[in-house]
């Protein structure tokens, strides 16, 4: 071959390589792209969702206006007999508004919830009886998206949930200084809610919680001894073999098929109560046990034969090999993996929706077999809700998963450099 055919051939191979290089880039560059716009999609719309809207009422406790009669204890009254005063102080600010529809679209600018925190302002001090203070009370959905800048008054009034006369009277709240925008310390301290205003995260973050913690109970020890038995223990053969494909095989099986097998097994068979933390531990933690088998495996055999031969020299029986020397060495790869398991689990939902964790629960869980639902789950429900404030709330629990999705896999990046051994 000639000088030329070669220069032309090493010409040809540089461009290639720089038009594979260039195709790279633009791939990483799309994918960062893409990466950036679906995080900052969710955070601009969920950075709302942890802010809310409260307007500043003069309520007057009212003892005729609660209905208190004599010898009766203010303490059993419900949270909808205050809505009474909220009622009364919107007719007082408000006092043209004499038309019923007029009132009820007057009404609805405030909260149904608004009761619950004056309820509780009047359970710790009784004294309040015949006084009149200002009160920040939460705002109806529907305003706050008005405030929030997502219902707009340039669209016309049909295409809007508020109308012109409520809009109206929202600026007026708004120019005497009423209303303000807090932080929604309600999303962290209530459960689920029919209104969005009301609706509240920390009982689908308990109903997680506690169904991983039954989840990491069972299968850490189950797939760590499985793993140790396979590696360290079984004779090859033919059983063992199978026993191995099955294993590999079930960790590709789709999720929703681990969510049947629970359904059936756990609440058809066992009669197990459907929708708790129990069933849905139980019910992942087949789901990622074939994950962990494997991974424990993989970590078994990083330690070295010399450290076991050398233990075996010195006496030690094969058990005291594992427990002393293999198991301790191969501990941070095992921890590794069993992280990023759970991480796996903590975002599951189909398999959930079928044991029946996709129910509406307003109450906290107070055990592991009472009602209960999961992040995933919770974001499924307000995704689908028609509720245009619970778009809101849909992005705010998806940050919260997120957050703490990171926040498992840097711990497990951590583990696995601060005890990472290498040979």
């Amino acid at each position: 071959m000639s000088r030329t055919e070669n220069s032309v051939l090493h010409t040809n191979r540089v461009r290639a390589e720089s038009r594979f290089r260039f195709y790279g880039r633009c791939a990483l560059t799309l994918a960062v792209l893409m990466l950036v716009l679906l995080v900052g999609s969710l955070v601009c719309r969920g950075v709302n969702g942890f802010v809310q809207t409260q307007i500043e009422l003069p309520i007057a406790f009212d003892a005729a206006m609660l209905g208190i009669g004599q010898g009766e204890d203010a303490a059993n009254f419900t949270p909808s007999r205050y809505m009474r005063l909220v009622k009364a102080s919107l007719r007082k600010t408000f006092p043209e508004v004499n038309d019923p529809m007029q009132l009820r679209e007057l009404y609805a600018l405030v909260s149904t919830g608004s009761g619950m925190p004056l309820k509780r302002m009047f359970d710790r001090d009784p004294a309040l009886l015949g006084k009149t203070m200002d009160v920040w009370l939460p705002a109806a959905s529907d305003a706050d998206l008005y405030f929030k800048g997502v219902v707009s008054e340039k669209t016309t009034e049909v295409e809007r949930s508020l109308s012109d006369q409520q809009i109206g009277w929202l600026k007026r709240l708004k120019e005497n200084n009423s209303v303000r925008r807090v932080f929604d310390k309600t999303f962290f301290e209530r459960g689920d809610s029919r209104t969005p205003e009301q609706a509240g995260f920390l009982g689908a973050m308990m109903g997680s919680a506690l169904t991983l913690l039954i989840c990491l109970a069972v299968v850490f020890p189950l797939g760590v001894m499985t793993a140790v038995y396979l590696e360290e223990f079984a004779r090859p053969g033919k059983w063992v073999d199978v026993i191995e494909v099955n294993i590999n095989n079930l960790a590709a099986v789709p999720s929703i098929v681990f969510g049947l097998l629970g359904l059936a097994v756990y609440i058809n068979v066992l009669g197990m109560p459907r929708s708790s933390a129990l069933v849905g531990g139980m019910t992942l933690a087949m789901m990622i046990l074939p994950v962990i088998i494997i991974t424990t495996r993989v970590a078994l055999k990083s330690v070295p034969g010399a450290i076991r031969d050398a233990a075996l020299a010195l006496g030690a029986t094969p058990l005291q090999v594992v427990w002393h020397h293999t198991l301790p060495l191969s501990m941070p790869g095992i921890m590794t993996g069993t992280i990023l398991g759970m991480a796996r689990a903590i975002g599951e939902t189909a398999p959930l929706l079928l044991i029946g964790m996709v129910a509406f629960v307003v109450d906290l869980p107070t055990g592991l077999t009472s009602s209960a639902t999961v992040m995933p789950v919770q974001i499924y429900l307000w995704a689908s809700s028609p509720e245009a404030g619970f778009s809101e709330k849909t992005a705010a629990g998806i940050l919260v998963l997120l957050v703490l999705l990171l926040a498992m896999n840097a711990l497990a990046i951590a583990l696995r450099k601060r005890f990472e051994v290498r040979w």
